[in-house]
């Protein structure tokens, strides 16, 4: 079964090869990216932008386009930073951008910033930055969280906050409300795996409100091996759907009759395109080959199922939880919790609606937008944008997302290959717990300028066109500039070099009864380089942890006293229900371990919340 995606070819094939491996379902694009990224990592050096446009656009904007790279003809600013866990921007008729911020154990339960969880950001000095900055609305004194979802209608701005979506009128001539908000909506679900409440308002004044998934794909318990299907799935009377609320009445109470479409695990990006047409995004379910390795290859986990875009109908089931949209075979097919075998079957997934358009797997589409405005570029008006938040199970394979992508549409349907719009924003590491940036949140500006946040640091970009907008034409950006270098093969002496040279392991003192060959081992199994191993991808190749993993290099330990014996109970018994983070551990970390890679990997968790740091 060949890639749509194209994956990474050894570190000895020619470029013409890379050039020659094929490319499917309209990726065509991307693909030819990825093989250069990938002859790139092979030779262990940033291949260079070739010559084109690109190159003098970037030479015309000023500064650095603050680290991103972009599309051809378009240049960057950062707008504000550092304003807290920036999710999802709408931008007012008068320029001031409003942002919704989140906090708690997706960001390790870091300190939120002092003032309510909502900002407004204006340029009064048509800089290109926000020389206004005003936090509004509750606080953690009030008890608030924060959220994702934010929204302008009819003179109001609409936000999430924990349970409920809220109103703020705003003055005529201010920036930051001061008015007490009104409940819209109330009473919405905050358990489970996507507790978060993006919505959008169309010009009727509905309000689609997503509500994720408690649970990964439904089953009995919750992300571990071969666990099956709940029958029926019960949770989707509340969950893993949009539902329906009027946005001029207050006071609604979140309720199961309210729902509009169904079959939607996580849908965290809405929008509306030119002709009135409802989308949202989905992040397809995890753990595939991890879970059901009898009947998945380890290469599958990391590239199914697609990423999907989707047009909202009233009343359609979208197949989640008992399908998944195959982007090899373009299908929904059968999932394994509900009688799948692997791909094969179709079954009931031949009545539930497919995707218009899809993406990667794992890539996280965490925001989606239409840009209307005549003053954009009409070539980037007939599609969406998608914001990739970026992936964390990947693993073993590489990380990918960290970008935000042009998707070309017609009718409703991708029409075209995608291109990346705007990429660099992970820096030198792809991975959840030491990108530098994420993308999260997309919005149009009255002057025709585009805004990108990150809800890492709290970066908010903004994206202008400079030339004539009838000039332009969709063109992927450039590689972005890394900030890591790295001897190629070339260079190695004749002799070769030991395969764990310049290995942490080195500096790494092993457990008693463990020699130094188990500790590198252990820490090959850890980074994905041997067993098929998934343990970096939510752990982070530092140890650090990340949203769905916790800090092995620091205390406490929950689940053992941190002697090898228990670390090694621990992996073999897996985490069913974390106590801290967000994301289960299926036993042995749901790769095929054999005793003595556990005893291996356990050595080098134990070694690395251990070694000392000068």
């Amino acid at each position: 079964m060949s890639s749509p995606y194209v994956t990474c070819l050894p570190a000895n094939t020619s470029p013409s090869a890379i050039a020659s491996v094929p490319a499917t379902a309209s990726q065509s694009a991307i693909a030819s990216l990825s093989a250069l990224a990938c002859l790139s990592a092979a030779a262990g050096t940033a291949l260079a932008a070739p010559p084109t446009a690109s190159a003098t656009t970037a030479a015309a904007c000023k500064g650095d386009n603050g680290g991103i790279a972009l599309s051809p003809g378009f240049c960057a600013t950062i707008f504000a930073d550092n304003i807290g866990h920036a999710r999802h921007l709408v931008v007012a008729p008068n320029g001031v951008v409003y942002v919704n911020t989140w906090s708690g154990r997706y960001y390790k339960d870091d300190k939120p910033r002092a003032g309510g969880f909502l900002v407004a950001l204006q340029d009064t000095k048509g800089t290109g930055k926000a020389d206004v900055v005003k936090r509004f609305g509750d606080g953690v004194a009030q008890g608030s969280a924060g959220g994702t979802g934010i929204q302008l209608y009819n003179g109001a701005l609409y936000a999430e906050v924990n349970d409920r979506i809220v109103k703020y009128a705003l003055e005529a001539n201010g920036i930051a409300p001061t008015g007490k908000a009104e409940a819209i909506v109330s009473g919405m679900p905050l358990t489970g795996d996507h507790p978060m409440h993006p919505f959008i308002i169309d010009a009727k004044g509905n309000l689609f409100v997503d509500l994720g998934s408690a649970t990964n794909a439904c089953e009995v318990q919750n992300r571990m091996p071969k666990s099956p299907g709940n029958q029926p799935c019960t949770e989707k009377e509340t969950r893993a759907g949009t539902w329906k609320y009027d946005a001029n009445k207050t006071g609604q109470q979140f309720s199961p009759q309210q729902r509009f479409a169904t079959g939607i695990r996580n849908g965290e990006g809405f929008a509306i395109d030119a002709d009135g047409r409802l989308f949202v995004t989905q992040h397809g379910r995890d753990q595939l080959s991890e879970n059901w390795s009898d009947l998945y290859k380890p290469k599958d986990g990391p590239e199914l199922p697609a990423e999907e875009v989707m047009q909202l109908q009233s009343g359609a089931d979208y197949g989640w939880p008992e399908c998944y949209f195959d982007g090899f075979q373009k299908k929904l097919v059968l999932a394994p919790e509900y009688g799948g075998d692997g791909g094969k079957t179709i079954g009931l997934c031949a009545q539930r609606s497919a995707p218009a358009a899809f993406f990667p797997a794992h890539w996280a589409p965490n925001d989606l937008l239409f840009v209307t405005n005549s003053k954009f570029p009409a070539a980037y008006r007939a599609g969406a944008f998608v914001a990739f938040h970026g992936s964390w199970n990947r693993a073993p394979a590489p990380q990918g997302g960290y970008n935000v992508v042009f998707q070309p549409m017609t009718s409703g349907k991708a029409s075209g290959d995608f291109v990346v719009f705007a990429d660099g924003f992970a820096g030198a590491v792809k991975e959840p717990g030491r990108a530098e940036f994420r993308p999260s949140g997309l919005a149009a500006g009255p002057d025709g300028s585009l805004y990108i946040s990150d809800d890492v640091h709290g970066r908010i970009w903004r994206v202008t066109y400079q030339g004539a907008p009838a000039a332009a034409k969709v063109a992927a950006a450039p590689q972005p500039k890394t900030h890591t270098t790295s001897s190629n093969n070339a260079e190695l002496p004749p002799e070769g070099v030991h395969p764990d040279a310049g290995r942490q392991t080195a500096s790494l003192t092993p457990p008693p009864g463990v020699t130094k060959d188990q500790l590198a081992l252990g820490d090959r199994i850890f980074h994905g380089e041997a067993a098929n191993a998934t343990c970096a991808g939510c752990h982070g190749s530092d140890g650090r942890g990340s949203p769905v993993g916790a800090d092995l290099t620091t205390g406490p330990w929950l689940w053992s006293d941190g002697s090898l014996d228990g670390i090694t109970k621990t992996i073999t018994q897996g985490v069913p229900r974390p106590k801290q983070v967000g994301g289960a551990m299926p036993p042995l970390g749901g790769s095929p371990l054999k005793p003595d890679e556990v005893k291996a990997v356990a050595a080098y968790v134990y070694a690395t919340s251990r070694k000392k740091t000068h």
